[in-house]
């Protein structure tokens, strides 16, 4: 059984971790995204986007539902004078 290589040296001579999905980009700075801050480059890029939620400057839009208008009534409108 082929076993990764611990050595990054032999990196690439078969029985490497391939990944799963390819990888991202940070959404703050565009660069490569890092495990230990994912989806994030650094722990600056995780606290900018922390702060842009505590400042409200993440919202999610609020649909407020206009009650519903009321049907004409059937019994005034039967074109009858």
């Amino acid at each position: 059984m082929a076993r990764a290589s611990k050595n990054p040296e032999k990196a690439g001579e078969g029985g490497d971790v391939v990944p799963l999905r390819p990888p991202t980009k940070c959404p703050i700075c565009g660069k490569p995204a890092v495990r230990e801050f994912y989806p994030f480059s650094s722990q600056r890029c995780a606290d900018i986007d922390l702060n842009r939620w505590f400042t409200g400057a993440y919202a999610i839009p609020v649909v407020e539902n206009e009650p519903p208008e009321e049907a004409p009534n059937a019994e005034q409108d039967d074109g009858e004078v």
